[in-house]
C-alpha cells in the first residue's frame, strides 16, 4: 500500500510509517524525526507527510522558487497568492481521507528542510494548525504552513545559523489529533544548566500547543531520569490545585524520554500528550541545540566520577572553535609540559590524558587541581590575575562534597615544581629580574632568536616530515616558560606595593602603574601597524586604496606586489616581522597574517576613519607612560608619609614592575613563533596531499590530525572525513556561547550560580581592568575578521587574543566576557589607555550593537542607558 501511495502520487504524499532520517530532503526535519520515532516502536499519533515536491510544485513560477527572496512579506504573499496545485491537492485529499474518513480533526505541522536538525533546532519558526477538520481545511492550513517558511522569525532565524534559503523547502506534517486529558513539553537534560540526566518537564491540561507557546502557566517538574525521583516540583498558575499528570505519570514520560535520547543519541525536546485512557503519545522530538556538548577526556575515566572541565582555548582569548590540526598541536605542546614537571607521556602525539575535547575547544579536567589542597592555594588564585570570573566559579565548587580535598598531594605537586625549577633554572631567572630587568630583557629576546632559528631538517617522505614538527614544538615547549618568570616576579612585585599601599590607594591607582609598560611585543606590534597608517595617511594613492576599495582585494593586491609602492613597502616591512601572528593564532590551523593580511587592511581603513586632529595611539601611549610615572612618584609620596624605609621599598616594587610586567606576552609569542614553521611545513605537505587526490584542497591538511596526515600519505582518502568536520566546525563558529567550566553531566556551574548583574538597574558587573569611564555606543563583534568598529565606540567581544589589538588603537573602551585584571585584553587596553571591564557575565548576550553603555573602568560596572536597558 505504501509503494501504491508512491507511484500514485509520484512522491508528493509519504506515510510517516515510510520514512526516516535520510528523508530529511523530502519530508523535512520534524517528518523525518516522526518517522524515526515510529521505527524505534515509540507511539506516535498516524499521518502522512505533504513531501518538500508539492511545495516545489506549488512555488514553481513565483517569486520565492529560487529561494533567495530576501523580504519576509512579500514572500509569503507570493506563496499565499500562488495556486494550489491540483496534483497535490488529490494527493492530499485521498491521504486525509484514509486518515480520517469521517473527516476527523488533525493537527498540520510544518516540517522544514533546516529544522530539527542537530545543529539548528528552528523551533517555533514556521506554523502549526490543531484541530483542522475537513478536507478543505486541511488544504488551508496546508498552504498557510507553506508560506510560514517566510516568517520574519524564520528567515532571521535561517540567517543567523548561516542557512542559505535557496536550499530551503517546507513539508507539512498531518497526524490525528490526539484527544488530550494533559500535554506539554519535555526536556531530556536541563536546557538552562546544561545537566545530562535530569528531565525537565512542563505539563498542563488540554493541549500541548499552549505550554510550547507559553501561553499558560504550565505545572513544572525536575526528575533525576536514573533513580525516577521528582527533585522539583512548581504548581502552575490556572488556580487548580490538582496537578495536570500524577507523579507516576511525570516518572513514566521522564523514563520515556531517556529511552527517546538513547535512541536518538543525543538530548531531546519533545512534546507528548496523554490521552483519556492514560496513553502517552510522542507528537514531536528534536535535539536541544542549545547545550553545549559535554568534553571527551582523552584518557576515559569510569562515568561515575564526576569531572570538572575548564576550556584552556577559552582562557586563552579563543571564543572560536580548534581545527583538528590545532587541537593535535595542543597536544604536543601539552606533552612538552609533561616532560617539564618530569611525567613525559609515552606517546608526544597523544598529549595529556587529562585533556578533553568538546564543542572543538579544548578543556583540560581541573579535578585534581579542585581536590588538592595546594591546587585550591594556587589555581584560584592564578585565575584571580588571568582570568576572574572562572576564579569565582572554581571556588564555588569547593563546598561539594564530590570535589571534597583529597588525602595529601602535597609531595606529588613539590616533586613536579622542584623539576620545572631545574629544567628552567628558575632561582636564576627569578634573582635575574629582581636585580637586572634589563638583563632579564635581553635573556628573552635571546629565547625569540632561538626558536626563530629553529627548523625542520628538509628532506624525507611525509610521515618524516610530520615528525618533524612534532619534534619542533615539543621542543619549542621549554622556551616559553623560561620566558614567564620575570613577567611573574613583575606582578609579584606588584602585589607587594599593594599590600604596603594598603590603606593608601584609590580604585584605579595600581591600574594606572601599570599603563603603557616597556618591552610589550603585542603592543610594539600595533603601534607599528598605526606607523603603516600614518605612511599611507601621507601617500594619496595609497590612502585613496585604502578608502575605497575592500580588505579582501587589497589583500588580494598586496600578494601580487601591486599596491600602492608607499602602502607596498610599509605593509612588506610590517608583516616581515609580524607576518607569523593571525587572530586565533594559537591555533595551528588558522592561516598567518603573511598568508592573508585582509584583516589588517581592514584595521588600516578604520584607522584612516580616525579625524586627523584626534590624539593618536603613539599620543596616548607616551602620555600613559607619563601618568604611570606620575602614578609612582605619587604613590611613593603617599607611602613616605608613614616611613622613609616603607617609601623606599615601594618605589623600587613599582617600578620593577613597570620594568617586567610587559614580558607576560612573550610565553604566546615564542609558541606562535615556532608555530610559523609547523604551519608552513603542513601547508606544503597538504599541497602534495591534494594533488594525490588524498584531500580535496591543500587547506584540507588542517582538518586532520598528525597521524591522519601520515595515513593519507600513505593512500587513504580523507575527503569525506574533511567534509564532516568543516560542516560541524562550520556550526560551531556560529556558536554565540561556551562555558568557561563544564561538569562531565554537562552541568554549567556558572548557569547554576548567580548572575554577574550589580544591584543597579541596567548594569552588569565584571572585574576592573582598565581605569576610566565613558559613555560611547556598543559594538558586539564575536570575530575580528572585517569587523567595522568606528572610532570612539565601546568593543563588546566575548574574549580576545593579540590578533584583536589592532582594533583597541581606535575603541572607546573595552568590554569582555573572559579575563582577569592582567589578562591580555586588560594589559593591552591600559597600554592605550581605554578604559575595561573584564570577565562580564553573559555580556555579549545582555549587550547590543548601538546601544549606548557608560564602561567604568575603575569599578567595574558597566551600565546600559535607561533608554536602551
Amino acid at each position: 500500500m505504501a509503494a501504491s501511495h508512491r507511484r500514485s502520487h509520484s512522491g508528493l504524499v509519504l506515510d510517516l510509517e515510510e520514512v526516516s532520517v535520510d528523508d530529511v530532503a523530502t519530508v523535512g526535519g520534524k517528518a523525518a524525526n516522526l518517522g524515526e520515532l515510529i521505527r524505534a516502536g515509540f507511539d506516535v499519533p498516524p499521518g502522512f507527510c505533504v513531501t518538500t515536491e508539492a511545495y516545489r510544485r506549488a512555488v514553481r513560477g513565483s517569486a520565492v522558487e529560487s529561494g533567495t527572496i530576501t523580504d519576509a512579506a512579500a514572500a509569503r504573499a507570493a506563496v499565499l497568492d500562488a495556486a494550489f496545485p491540483d496534483e497535490v491537492a488529490d494527493a492530499v485529499r485521498d491521504a486525509y481521507m484514509r486518515l480520517e474518513p469521517e473527516g476527523g480533526p488533525v493537527a498540520v505541522r510544518s516540517s522544514a528542510t533546516a529544522e530539527d536538525l542537530p545543529g539548528a533546532s528552528f523551533a517555533g519558526q514556521q506554523d502549526t494548525y490543531l484541530d483542522v477538520a475537513g478536507v478543505d481545511a486541511v488544504l488551508d492550513a496546508v498552504h498557510r504552513c507553506w508560506a510560514s517558511l517566510w516568517t520574519d522569525r524564520a528567515v532571521a532565524y535561517r540567517a543567523a545559523q548561516g542557512i542559505d534559503g535557496a536550499g530551503v523547502a517546507l513539508a507539512v506534517v498531518v497526524e490525528r489529533m490526539v484527544d488530550a486529558e494533559s500535554a506539554g513539553v519535555l526536556f531530556t537534560a536541563d536546557p538552562v544548566t546544561g545537566r545530562r540526566g535530569q528531565a525537565v518537564l512542563d505539563a498542563a491540561r488540554g493541549l500541548g500547543e499552549a505550554v510550547v507557546s507559553g501561553s499558560v502557566d504550565p505545572d513544572h517538574f525536575v526528575v533525576d531520569t536514573t533513580t525516577g525521583r521528582i527533585l522539583d516540583r512548581r504548581a502552575g498558575g490556572d488556580g487548580d490545585p490538582a496537578a495536570s499528570v500524577t507523579d507516576a505519570q511525570v516518572r513514566a514520560l521522564a523514563a520515556l524520554g531517556d529511552r527517546v535520547e538513547r535512541a536518538f543519541g543525543s538530548p531531546q525536546d519533545i512534546e507528548w500528550a496523554i490521552d483519556a485512557e492514560g496513553r502517552a503519545w510522542l507528537t514531536q522530538s528534536r535535539p536541544i541545540t542549545t547545550l553545549f556538548p559535554v568534553p571527551v577526556r582523552d584518557a576515559p575515566l569510569p562515568a561515575a566520577y564526576t569531572r570538572i572541565y575548564f576550556c584552556v582555548s577559552l582562557a586563552q582569548g579563543l571564543h572560536r572553535p580548534l581545527t583538528p590540526m590545532g587541537i593535535a598541536a595542543f597536544r604536543v605542546i601539552g606533552s612538552g609540559f609533561l616532560d617539564l614537571i618530569g611525567r613525559r607521556p609515552a606517546r608526544i602525539a597523544d598529549g595529556p590524558g587529562a585533556f578533553a575535547i568538546g564543542g572543538d575547544r579544548i578543556f583540560v579536567d581541573a579535578t585534581p587541581v579542585v581536590r588538592s589542597a595546594v591546587g585550591r592555594e594556587i589555581m584560584p588564585r592564578a585565575l584571580d590575575v588571568m582570568e576572574a570570573r572562572s576564579a569565582v566559579v572554581l571556588r564555588g565548587l569547593f563546598d561539594d562534597p564530590r570535589f571534597s580535598v583529597l588525602p595529601s598531594s602535597r609531595r606529588r605537586f613539590v616533586r613536579g615544581l622542584l623539576h620545572l625549577a631545574v629544567r628552567i633554572r628558575l632561582p636564576l631567572i627569578i634573582g635575574q629580574a629582581l636585580f637586572s630587568p634589563a638583563a632579564a630583557q635581553r635573556r628573552v629576546q635571546r629565547l625569540a632568536r632561538e626558536v626563530r632559528a629553529r627548523d625542520i631538517p628538509a628532506g624525507g617522505d611525509i610521515p618524516t616530515r610530520v615528525d618533524g614538527v612534532i619534534d619542533l614544538l615539543f621542543r619549542a615547549m621549554p622556551l616559553a616558560p623560561r620566558s614567564l618568570p620575570g613577567a611573574v616576579v613583575g606582578f609579584g612585585m606588584l602585589g607587594l606595593a599593594a599590600r604596603l599601599l594598603r590603606g593608601s590607594t584609590q580604585p584605579g591607582d595600581l591600574q594606572t602603574v601599570l599603563r603603557s609598560v616597556p618591552e610589550n611585543v603585542t603592543t610594539q606590534m600595533d603601534l607599528e601597524l598605526w606607523d603603516v597608517a600614518v605612511r599611507a595617511r601621507r601617500d594619496a594613492e595609497s590612502a585613496a586604496a585604502l578608502r575605497t576599495r575592500t580588505p579582501e582585494d587589497l589583500a588580494a593586491t598586496y600578494l601580487a606586489g601591486t599596491l600602492p609602492r608607499v602602502l607596498q613597502r610599509a605593509m612588506a616591512n610590517f608583516l616581515a616581522r609580524y607576518g607569523h601572528r593571525a587572530v586565533a593564532e594559537i591555533d595551528l590551523g588558522m592561516p598567518r597574517w603573511a598568508e592573508d593580511p585582509a584583516h589588517l587592511f581592514g584595521v588600516l581603513s578604520g584607522y584612516l576613519r580616525l579625524g586627523t586632529d584626534a590624539a593618536t595611539p603613539a599620543q596616548h601611549f607616551a602620555a600613559g607612560a607619563r601618568d604611570a610615572e606620575a602614578m609612582v612618584d605619587t604613590l611613593v609620596g603617599r607611602a613616605r608619609r608613614r616611613s622613609r624605609l616603607r617609601a623606599a621599598a615601594v618605589s623600587f616594587c613599582l617600578r620593577r614592575a613597570r620594568a617586567l610586567v610587559g614580558m607576560r606576552e612573550m610565553p604566546k609569542y615564542l609558541m606562535i613563533t615556532a608555530m610559523r614553521r609547523a604551519r608552513a611545513e603542513l601547508a606544503d605537505i597538504g599541497v602534495g596531499l591534494a594533488a594525490a587526490g588524498r584531500i580535496a584542497d591543500a587547506e584540507d591538511v588542517f582538518f586532520l590530525d598528525f597521524d591522519e596526515t601520515k595515513r593519507a600519505a600513505a593512500g587513504t582518502d580523507m575527503r569525506a572525513t574533511v567534509r564532516e568536520r568543516r560542516d560541524r566546525y562550520d556550526a560551531e563558529l556560529r556558536r554565540r556561547h561556551v562555558p568557561r567550566m563544564l561538569l562531565s553531566d554537562g552541568t554549567e556551574p556558572e548557569a547554576v550560580g548567580t548572575g554577574a548583574a550589580s544591584d543597579r538597574p541596567g548594569a552588569l558587573r565584571g572585574t576592573p581592568a582598565s581605569a576610566g569611564t565613558v559613555t560611547a555606543p556598543a559594538r558586539v563583534i564575536l570575530d575580528p575578521v572585517g569587523a567595522h568598529l568606528e572610532p570612539g565606540e565601546i568593543l563588546v567581544a566575548p574574549s580576545t587574543d593579540p590578533g584583536w589589538t589592532p582594533l583597541f588603537l581606535t575603541a572607546g573602551g573595552l568590554v569582555m566576557e573572559m579575563g582577569g585584571a592582567n589578562s591580555h585584553g586588560a594589559v593591552v587596553a591600559r597600554e592605550y589607555g581605554i578604559p575595561a571591564v573584564v570577565g562580564v557575565a553573559r555580556a555579549i548576550d545582555t549587550i547590543t550593537t548601538g546601544v549606548e553603555v557608560t564602561v567604568d573602568g575603575a569599578s567595574g560596572v558597566v551600565t546600559i542607558s535607561a533608554a536602551d536597558a
